[in-house]
């Protein structure tokens, strides 16, 4: 069975572009925001992992993510050990919005004309009915219609 999908929010790659962070960095920092936990932003996937999920060398996912930490975007909290040796870091990931989907079934919402907002000032011109909008239509075509 597949597991139910998890939605990460993140800022546009627009803003992220103006931001500073070159095209090439923005897969790096979509790829290390899959890992992040949506609640803490924390992840620790190690460089190799990245590098082959994005088909780079490891020194170019190296530079990515420094250069995504010195614009502010990542933190470098601690290098994780594992077995005794350094592993991986543990990243924080920060401009991550606290969003996890749906927080209720999308079939038990209220129907979305009872949330539209009435209009603040009328139409200027006065609503038709159908045929006097398909007779408006019709002006300078009788050629056709007849």
């Amino acid at each position: 069975m597949p597991q139910k999908p998890k939605f990460t929010r993140i800022p546009k790659v627009q803003d992220l572009a103006y931001a500073g962070v070159p095209t090439e960095v923005i897969p790096t920092y979509c790829a290390l925001t899959d890992y992040a936990n949506n609640k803490t932003g924390l992840c620790w996937p190690s460089m190799e992992t990245l590098a082959s999920t994005l088909n780079r060398s490891v020194r170019t996912i190296q530079r990515h993510l420094h250069l995504l930490k010195e614009l502010g975007l990542i933190e470098f909290l601690e290098r994780r050990r594992h077995k005794g040796r350094f592993s991986s870091y543990l990243y924080k990931v920060v401009h991550i919005a606290l969003t996890t989907g749906h927080a209720r079934p999308v079939s038990k919402r209220a129907p979305n004309i009872d949330r539209t907002k009435p209009l603040l000032n009328t139409p200027k011109s006065p609503i038709k009915t159908r045929e006097e909008q398909a007779a408006r239509r019709k002006e300078g075509y009788e050629w056709l219609f007849g």
